[in-house]
């Protein structure tokens, strides 16, 4: 009888054992998922977007938010939460700010019960928090740099197995948001020393003044047109500030002439691209970076292999380079530079059409007169900004270039076309400033 007992309570143990094992494996399988999902993302915003998800779909939880420590505000902050905007408040306050100050573990199975649960986040919301299990968040040098929320599991309350597995996942996801940290203050320094470089090109060129910080935010419409990914428009960016760096080397007999070039003074304007590639080819760029120097110096290279400097054709010339092409040329010719007023834009645009397939990619001109006109103007007049009347954008941004084009050569208020003209050579031919003199 003994015997048969002993058999019993093993096989109990044995079924205990393969539970444990089942279990264990499980939080291997979540933990690998988690470091996968996480471990490539360097951009902060979408990083705590991925680690609350891959936390809430761990828990079993409704809601996950990752606050992180703000030092100098001495505030908790998140970007992102499920299901709201931007949360910010005193790190002091709360179930998080009793977490951040003392690193102390709290799972907690009635929110409301617990005086230290700051309602007002809720009555913000429109959330109503049950249960909650909030965990600190810890870098390399044992140091408090956020704090873990996870709300609502969907299945009883948070238990020890769950606070053992969010402990782990913890430390694999500080690390990563260290790193997404250092990431996006390089990328802030490298944005701020792009931005420098490009000023000196205003200051050598005040005929130009501008030009440079439109042709990028022409190209990043343009981009989003063609569904250029987010990495490629970052290079198109920089491209798009220093495709003129090159003329910080030429003389100011160039740059500040007000008439036509000599023969030998376009020679000379003509090398800038040139020497834009020159110079960035020197500067040690990133991986995703290589390509900066050539789309940059390719703005004046022409798709049947007439341009300069080297004369390449379409398929020699990078994407984003011809791209480059359209919008400097348009602002070129659009914006107040050699010439006293603007050119008709009706005739900028029947300029960009002739010289399609000629000079420039058709597709990226056709891709050009689809931009709204509420963004051109915004950025075409992006030194008076505040002077934009809101309801005239509002009117614009309900048309494109090709919309304002139709109406200009046919006339046929298909497109509200006496309205549509008027409001937008207000601001085109600069009339809103002139009524303000």
């Amino acid at each position: 009888m003994k015997k048969r007992e002993g058999k019993k309570n093993e096989k109990v143990d044995c079924s205990d054992e393969l539970k444990r094992y089942q279990e264990e494996h499980e939080r291997l399988k979540v933990l690998l998922n988690v470091t996968r999902e996480i471990a490539t993302e360097l951009q902060l915003d979408k990083l705590l977007l991925v680690i609350m998800d891959e936390v809430k779909k761990a828990m079993h939880a409704d809601r996950c938010t990752v606050f992180l420590m703000d030092e100098e505000a001495n505030e908790l902050w998140s970007k992102v939460a499920h299901g709201g905007e931007e949360i910010r408040f005193p790190s002091h306050l709360g179930i998080a700010g009793h977490v951040a100050a003392t690193g102390e573990v709290l799972n907690i199975p009635d929110a409301y019960a617990d005086p230290r649960f700051n309602r007002e986040i809720d009555k913000k919301t429109g959330y109503r928090t049950y249960n909650m299990l909030t965990f600190p968040m810890m870098n390399k040098l044992n140091e408090i740099i956020g704090v873990f929320q996870v709300l609502n599991k969907k299945q009883g309350a948070f238990n020890k197995d769950d606070e053992e597995l969010l402990n782990a996942i913890s430390a694999i996801a500080a690390t990563q948001i260290e790193n997404a940290q250092l990431y996006e203050q390089q990328q802030k320094t490298f944005n701020s020393f792009i931005e420098t470089l490009a000023s000196t090109i205003d200051a050598r060129d005040p005929l130009t003044a501008g030009h440079s910080k439109r042709t990028a935010m022409y190209s990043e419409e343009v981009a989003k047109i063609v569904g250029l990914s987010e990495k490629r428009r970052n290079v198109l960016r920089f491209a798009a500030l220093l495709h003129d760096y090159g003329k910080v080397s030429l003389s100011d007999a160039i740059l500040k002439n007000h008439h036509k070039f000599t023969a030998n003074q376009y020679i000379e304007m003509k090398s800038h691209p040139a020497i834009t590639r020159d110079i960035l080819e020197k500067i040690n760029l990133s991986k995703e970076l290589q390509d900066l120097p050539k789309i940059a110096a390719s703005h004046h290279e022409k798709v049947d292999g007439t341009g300069y400097p080297v004369g390449l054709t379409l398929n020699e010339i990078p994407e984003e380079g011809r791209l480059l092409a359209v919008v400097d040329a348009f602002d070129a010719m659009a914006s107040n530079r050699r010439h006293t007023e603007r050119m008709n834009f009706e005739k900028v645009i029947k300029i960009l059409e002739e010289d399609s397939g000629r000079c420039y990619d058709p597709r990226f001109v056709e891709a050009f007169k689809k931009m709204k006109l509420d963004r051109l103007i915004m950025i075409l007049e992006g030194d008076s900004i505040e002077l934009l009347d809101g309801q005239d954008l509002k009117f614009l941004s309900e048309y494109t270039i090709n919309d304002l084009i139709f109406e200009l050569r046919y006339d046929t208020n298909k497109y509200n076309g006496v309205e549509l003209k008027e409001t937008f050579n207000k601001y085109y031919c600069r009339d809103y400033l002139k009524n303000r003199r």
